[in-house]
């Protein structure tokens, strides 16, 4: 939803904000907020992309991130929403500047930036995408965590703690690799599991996402969520 919409409804604009930076998230958080902006920011970009974003305005994004690039959330995030995205970035290079625009981001501001102009270039991109027809996708996520509960395509998962558990490690590394020793060692109920009691809760995992292919085994390493 845009910015006019939301001042429609008597409601804040919502922003997701990725940005490893705690102190510079809550100066941009404070600031925004005298204008009716909402913030919640994610330190961690597994955490950001799985929180929700169809539920945002409009996301904030940082590029050097732990554990995955900016650029790779950009795409993720433009492939599967439907939301304008600005670029937050501390890295001045054209070709960062060029690829963050080629892959769908609407604006770039490099850092340092003083905060007005942030809210004045959020409140020209929200107006322009309210004037192109633009709205948050209606279409529900692939994966959302909420809770202690995991949607899929809108739908809830009727998990076992332990299927939960694993299936929670996989979509906050969608697309990544995790090593079987990893998934166990990460898991709050598997701790003293075997890797053959793993390979049974991603068969169950798979077919309760109605799709066998869904999880990737990498041979001699350990699992992916396509």
């Amino acid at each position: 939803m845009n910015a006019e919409n939301a001042e429609t409804q008597n409601r804040p604009v919502k922003i997701l904000m990725i940005e490893d930076d705690p102190e510079f998230a809550e100066l941009l958080t404070e600031y925004l907020a005298q204008f009716g902006m909402e913030v919640t920011n994610y330190e961690d970009p597994f955490l950001g992309v799985s929180a929700g974003v169809q539920n945002y305005d409009l996301l904030l994004l940082d590029l050097t991130l732990p554990g995955m690039d900016g650029l790779e959330v950009c795409e993720e995030v433009v492939r599967k929403y439907d939301i304008p995205v600005i670029i937050s970035s501390a890295r001045n290079d054209i070709n960062d500047k060029v690829e963050s625009l080629r892959l769908g981001a609407d604006d770039y501001l490099p850092k340092p930036y003083d905060p007005k102009e942030l809210h004045a270039r959020i409140l020209s991109l929200l107006r322009r995408y309210n004037k192109s027809g633009g709205k948050r996708s209606e279409t529900p996520p692939e994966y959302e965590i909420r809770g202690d509960t995991i949607y899929h395509h809108g739908q809830a998962l009727h998990l076992t703690p332990a299927e939960f558990d694993i299936l929670s490690q996989l979509i906050r590394k969608q697309g990544i690799t995790i090593s079987r020793e990893q998934l166990i060692n990460e898991s709050k109920v598997m701790s003293d599991s075997s890797q053959k009691s793993l390979d049974v809760i991603i068969s169950k995992i798979r077919s309760k996402l109605g799709n066998p292919k869904a999880i990737q085994a990498v041979r001699g390493v350990g699992y992916k969520l396509l």
